[in-house]
């Protein structure tokens, strides 16, 4: 999962159409930032991060660049056994 999807899906829980309002973007530019084949300005950036701040969703900037590993799927503890 590209780093701008995991902030569309996990943190916002959005539609790329509803994230694309936020961020004040097309939903075919959402499209494009989460297959690779365009990255977000400063200002986009910026709006979503404003963003995530005025709805006091939990942030950290670092994740327009790193996905968080519990966002994909790895388990920092073994599994328990039955």
């Amino acid at each position: 999962m590209r780093p701008i999807a995991h902030i569309r899906i996990d943190v916002f829980k959005q539609t790329q159409a509803d994230f694309a309002r936020l961020a004040g973007v097309t939903q075919g530019t959402v499209s494009k930032w989460e297959a690779g084949t365009l990255a977000p300005s400063q200002a986009e950036m910026s709006r979503i991060r404003t963003a995530a701040i005025r709805l006091a969703m939990k942030w950290d900037d670092q994740w327009f660049f790193v996905v968080p590993t519990a966002s994909i799927g790895v388990c920092s503890s073994p599994p328990v056994s039955a």
